[in-house]
């Protein structure tokens, strides 16, 4: 316990703010975690768990998770200041996660789809041999089942520490979204903050349709590097989803609080579906009506007995 000059120190609990990268606005941790990390003030777009994208993308109850055990190796005995066999397991037990993809089925407003996320929290989401393989295995049921495939990328690129196995993946997802366009089925590639290296070069720009979030870094090589490289000024907002939306690399840029609905609508289109219903909100089960009418009941104050008028006494 603290002291100060006029007595004892309340103690503060520590992370109920953090501060926004882009503005440096202070943010209540709450109201940012409800607002799905994206800054109130300048409406910055953090980076999101993968579990969390899935919660707000996918019908509550609809994710059926695949491939949940498939684990890297290491191959090459990759040796850093920390071995890489040892950074996947303390990475494995930090996050929760196998590897850097989440990839199954869920639904989405209604309409069946496969969907993988990255999780930017493992190894900066690097694509390795699980996440290649994951896609590929995705793609190739989604193909079967003739799914809409929904693939969002969050990532610093391929995973050094494997080398050429790495490298490989990407011509593997690129292998596999082709297989798939010719089967006829769509896929869709949301690219989110940031989205860099082999990754940008391979499956998440090879898509039928390419979204991307507000203000993502989206590239191959940095700007610091290109810039140093060619020893010029880089244009303002180079590499950022605005930039490329204007160059015409990209197809729309949809904020997060609106992905769910642009997602819905193009999955309509895509699978002969009315893209205007999909808009709508979807009906509230009769159970949770009555749950959230009891619950409005109870949250009203109790109303106070009138006090009765008192009689006068007869004279």
């Amino acid at each position: 316990m603290a002291w100060t000059r006029f007595g004892k120190k309340k103690d503060m609990p520590g992370g109920l703010w953090i501060k926004c990268e882009s503005c440096g606005a202070m943010l209540f941790r709450k109201e940012f975690e409800q607002r799905n990390r994206v800054c109130g003030t300048c409406g910055y777009h953090f980076t999101l768990p993968a579990r969390d994208r899935i919660a707000i993308t996918a019908d509550a109850g609809s994710f059926e998770e695949m491939w949940i055990n498939l684990q890297a190796q290491d191959l090459l005995s990759f040796n850093d200041r920390v071995p890489y066999g040892e950074k996947l397991v303390q990475t494995r037990l930090k996050t929760g996660e196998h590897d850097a993809m989440v990839t199954g089925t869920c639904t989405v407003k209604g309409i069946p789809c496969a969907i993988g996320v990255m999780n930017f929290q493992f190894l900066g989401g690097s694509m390795g041999m699980v996440v290649g393989e994951k896609i590929a295995l995705l793609c190739e049921m989604a193909a079967e089942k003739n799914l809409p495939v929904i693939l969002f990328a969050c990532s610093g690129g391929a995973r050094m520490h494997e080398g050429a196995v790495s490298l490989m993946q990407m011509a593997k997802t690129c292998g596999a979204l082709t297989k798939l366009n010719q089967k006829g089925v769509v896929s869709i590639s949301v690219m989110t903050h940031p989205t860099t290296g082999g990754v940008t070069a391979s499956f998440a720009s090879v898509c039928d349709l390419l979204i991307a979030e507000p203000g993502a870094l989206i590239g191959f090589a940095g700007p610091r590097v290109i810039a140093t490289t060619i020893k010029k000024e880089l244009p303002k907002g180079f590499q950022r989803s605005e930039f490329l939306l204007e160059k015409g690399q990209i197809d729309r840029i949809v904020p997060r609080a609106q992905m769910r609905d642009e997602l819905a609508r193009l999955l309509a289109y895509a699978t002969g579906r009315d893209p205007v219903a999909a808009y709508k909100p979807l009906p509230v089960p009769v159970e949770a009506e009555v749950v959230a009418a009891t619950a409005a009941v109870e949250a009203e104050p109790e109303a106070k007995p009138k006090k009765k008028a008192k009689q006068k006494k007869d004279a």
